[in-house]
């Protein structure tokens, strides 16, 4: 088996789940500003491709994992027609910033958002048609753990769509890329939040995450089923899909 790198935000001794909790309730006031500025305001553009996947089925229970604060729930909320949307996150700062959201666009009847766990759902097998993660699968603690608890709460035929970064292979945007990244985030996070070491995580994170081929390969060693990936924006972000068997059955 393929060891996976890791690597944490603090790299305080707590373990990768806790510093990423930590993590995001410090920069939770500057989350929505930190995600315009890494993608150049591209990210809005990234999620509503992504849940285009999941277009052509109304009434959906979904699941969004890492929900942050709320933006692709918000998104599918009024683009799907969903039945409803459940988004859990482990930081609660990031949730209470969602909540607002969800309030001001009066949305509170069709998503709720908790505090939840991707390692450890509380929800029953086969409770949703759809799973979504966007920009937190790399910062699971134990990726395949989490793929497979998404796996599981998955309706047979469900599918599951996850927006992550990635990186770009083509010279010379690979290496503009690489030095935005490396060294014009962590000065942007100087003026903007006091947790520098967040945007230097990020860079660090997207690393190592497997991305492409390697992630794909992690979908079907885990059950998932004809998995496929779209890069998107010459290789900054990719959107990674795939299904749960229909006549699947929970161990």
């Amino acid at each position: 088996m393929e060891k996976q790198q890791t690597v944490q935000p603090y790299n305080s001794g707590e373990g990768k789940k806790a510093e990423v909790e930590q993590m995001f309730d410090k920069i939770a006031p500057r989350y929505d500003l930190l995600n315009r500025v890494l993608s150049l305001g591209i990210d809005v553009s990234w999620r509503k491709k992504a849940i285009g996947y999941l277009n052509g089925r109304e009434g959906m229970d979904i699941l969004d994992v890492a929900t942050g604060t709320a933006d692709v729930a918000l998104m599918m909320a009024k683009k799907l027609k969903p039945k409803k949307v459940i988004g859990i996150d482990i930081a609660n700062q990031m949730l209470d910033f969602g909540r607002v959201k969800i309030k001001a666009q009066q949305l509170e009847s069709l998503v709720t958002l908790e505090t939840g766990d991707s390692e450890n759902l509380r929800f029953e097998d086969e409770t949703f048609d759809a799973v979504t993660v966007a920009f937190g699968v790399r910062n699971f603690e134990n990726l395949e753990k989490g793929l497979s608890e998404m796996l599981r709460v998955l309706r047979p035929g469900g599918r599951v769509v996850i927006l992550e970064f990635s990186k770009p292979h083509v010279f010379p945007f690979k290496q503009l890329y690489n030095a935005y990244f490396k060294y014009v985030l962590p000065f942007i996070g100087r003026l903007t939040s006091r947790d520098v070491r967040a945007y230097t995580y990020l860079f660090e994170s997207v690393q190592v995450f497997p991305e492409g081929e390697r992630f794909l390969h992690i979908l079907t060693k885990t059950g998932y089923q004809d998995p496929i990936c779209e890069r998107l924006t010459l290789g900054i972000c990719s959107i990674y899909s795939a299904v749960k068997a229909s006549n699947a059955s929970n161990n």
